[in-house]
């Protein structure tokens, strides 16, 4: 389904990914946890191809993903939708023309211009709306809703674009805790219910252990862990996130990074 090869990116003299390889076999949810610079982000991105890669190869269903361009690279970021930690949304927008924005790589430019959706589209908008638990917020402006809304739209959005993978990076890392859950409890019914595998960046520990079928560690972009949530032991959080990183066995479960920013 996807295969990972030795997918390296190059900043200057910094390897901020360098040469990861896994595969996905069937749709799972997968998080991927590490430090703040560990290159968590950077590796998302490259899978959306809104970077490239250095080296190495994103090989999806056969295709190689790393070799498209124009407009085979712009529909392979609608089957590999992204989810931002700061939402990416429109503020002063509505919330279902955000959502409708994930129909934008097989619009028009006309339509694209004038704002031009067709009604099975609004209507499909409102019920992923619904479907989320925010529907009677689809007249509002998104800049009027709380993060755990705004992230839900985010996801919304995602789910317009009818992807075959979902990319979530950070999606909770600026959440309070009861939006955080709900947030999560969405990705994984997406992954449960609709088939499809979810990759999110996670910041804490507990909450891959709570929400992911896989765990794959990074340290100083190298892939260091990659296993089950019940092998994600505290001697294995410490080669994760350093020595230094002062983890205690009722530690692991509560250890939060920052968030990453990828470096150019």
């Amino acid at each position: 389904m996807l295969e990972i090869t030795k997918l390296t990116k190059v900043f200057g003299q910094h390897k901020a990914v360098d040469a990861i390889t896994f595969s996905v076999e069937k749709p799972a949810m997968i998080g991927i946890i590490g430090r703040s610079g560990a290159g968590k982000s950077t590796l998302l991105r490259m899978l959306n191809r809104l970077t490239d890669a250095s080296d190495g190869s994103i090989v999806f269903e056969g295709r190689d993903v790393t070799a498209l361009r124009g407009a085979e690279k712009r529909a392979w970021q609608s089957d590999c939708a992204m989810i931002f930690q700061q939402f990416n949304l429109v503020p002063r927008m509505d919330v279902v023309s955000n959502v409708l924005h994930g129909t934008l790589n097989r619009r028009s430019t006309f339509a694209t211009m004038f704002n031009l959706y067709p009604q099975a589209d609004i209507y499909r908008a409102i019920a992923i709306l619904d479907r989320l638990g925010i529907a009677e917020h689809a007249p509002k402006r998104a800049e009027a809703l709380s993060g755990g809304q705004q992230q839900r739209v985010a996801i919304a959005r995602a789910l317009m674009q009818e992807p075959k993978i979902v990319l979530a990076d950070e999606p909770i890392a600026s959440l309070d805790p009861m939006n955080a859950q709900l947030v999560m409890d969405d990705l994984r019914r997406i992954h449960e219910e609709d088939g499809r595998t979810v990759v999110a960046n996670l910041h804490t520990l507990d909450t891959a252990r709570k929400y992911c079928d896989r765990v794959i560690g990074m340290r100083d972009g190298r892939m260091v862990f990659d296993g089950t949530p019940e092998q994600l032991t505290t001697g294995v959080a410490r080669d994760i996130y350093g020595a230094d990183a002062g983890f205690s066995e009722a530690a692991t479960s509560t250890a939060i990074e920052t968030p990453e920013r990828e470096i150019a």
